[in-house]
């Protein structure tokens, strides 16, 4: 456990029903006179959706704006090049991303080549910026990535489909929003997938090398809260205390891994999101019990007081037994929300894992795993998940 830390997170971080009001508001105490608002098609076109609140809310702060709605899923080069190019012909100062960690990623990457240069391959890597970014304020609308809250921006090469990660304290949006009623009407896969995320995020930090005393409160908090609300969640989507209670998990888990990073799930994960432009949360979930006890020799302790905050009963265990229910737990987890058990069922070919091993080695996640792995090892646990039944 580290003993001397920075701790990392946006300045102002609203939290509720109706926070979405204030966007307006804020946007000009940033000195915006217009903003860029990246989102996707479908968010734009919601009646009374997220979009149209938050454009509703610039509109009575007299705050100009123009729309990029070009957002994808694993969001590429492409689009954030369209998107600076919507930005400058509409000589905007600032930037405000509606959506989930697609659109925030997207508008993180979007400012990191408006200031740090065109060319992002150049920049991926932990704190390669040199410029700040335009003003950016993020309007969460999904219980999962955290991203609204991160320095992590998630780009994909399309060429080369090859997924990074530009890491810097630059790209934390100023401000975030995170209101529960705006996803009350998420579906439910996308539900399980985007928590399951938020779970993820908060078992790797508290097995992180860069583990702190404050990161482990948060994943404690968060992994709780997902235990508790997460199947209700998915089954109930219109029940406001279990969204509300997600959206907690999800906060408390991007805070934890902003500061103490993460691990090979989501290292190996962004290879097969990359890859097979295949649903994040979806990926890291495969992954989680698979690597993660991979991992449980080089800290056994960590994932026996795992299994107690599942709430395992490990009374009379030893460390290692104790250890294996957590594992359990992750697995039972991922299967009472639908998530399938082998990568092979969202596109994954063997003869791809030698390469996507040897990126994932290169991630910027893979340096805070616990345990050292070789190539070779990335390739077996690649191919575990895909014979997993």
């Amino acid at each position: 456990m580290k003993e001397n830390f920075d701790f990392l997170m946006p300045s102002v971080n609203f939290f509720g029903a109706g926070v979405i009001k204030k966007i307006g508001q804020r946007a000009k105490m940033l000195n915006m006179t217009k903003v860029m608002i990246v989102t996707d098609k479908f968010l734009e076109s919601v009646d009374n959706g997220p979009v149209k609140q938050t454009l509703a809310s610039l509109d009575e702060a007299g705050v100009d704006y123009a729309v990029y709605n070009g957002v994808e899923p694993n969001p590429k080069i492409r689009n954030i090049q369209e998107a600076k190019k919507v930005y400058l012909e509409n000589g905007c100062n600032g930037i405000i991303t509606v959506g989930g960690g697609s659109a925030h990623d997207t508008g993180k990457g979007t400012g990191i080549i408006l200031t740090n240069g065109d060319d992002i391959t150049k920049l991926a890597g932990i704190e390669t910026l040199e410029n700040a970014l335009p003003p950016l304020m993020a309007v969460n609308t999904t219980a999962g990535t955290g991203s609204e809250l991160t320095r992590h921006c998630v780009i994909t090469n399309q060429e080369t489909h090859l997924k990074f990660v530009v890491v810097s304290w630059r790209n934390i949006p100023l401000v975030s929003f995170n209101d529960p009623m705006l996803m009350l009407d998420v579906p439910a896969k996308l539900t399980a997938a985007t928590g399951m995320d938020t779970f993820v995020q908060a078992i790797e930090p508290y097995v992180s090398t860069n583990r702190n005393a404050i990161t482990d409160a948060q994943c404690v908090g968060a992994i709780q809260l997902v235990e508790s609300n997460l199947r209700e969640a998915v089954a109930n989507g219109h029940n406001v205390e279990a969204r509300s209670n997600m959206v907690q998990a999800e906060m408390l888990g991007g805070m934890a891994f902003n500061n103490a990073d993460l691990g090979y799930v989501h290292a190996m994960a962004h290879q097969l999101g990359g890859q097979y432009d295949a649903p994040h949360g979806v990926c890291c979930a495969i992954l989680l019990p698979i690597v993660e006890e991979y991992n449980i020799v080089a800290c056994p302790e960590r994932f026996a007081e795992l299994a107690d905050i599942m709430g395992e009963n490990t009374e009379g265990l030893s460390v290692r037994d104790a250890a294996q229910l957590s594992i359990k737990a992750m697995r039972q987890m991922a299967d009472d929300v639908g998530i399938p058990r082998s990568i092979k069922e969202i596109g994954a070919k063997s003869e791809d894992f030698e390469l996507m091993a040897e990126n994932a080695l290169k991630d910027g996640n893979a340096f805070s795993n616990p345990r050292k792995g070789t190539k070779q090892d990335i390739i077996d646990l690649f191919q575990k998940s895909y014979d997993a039944k």
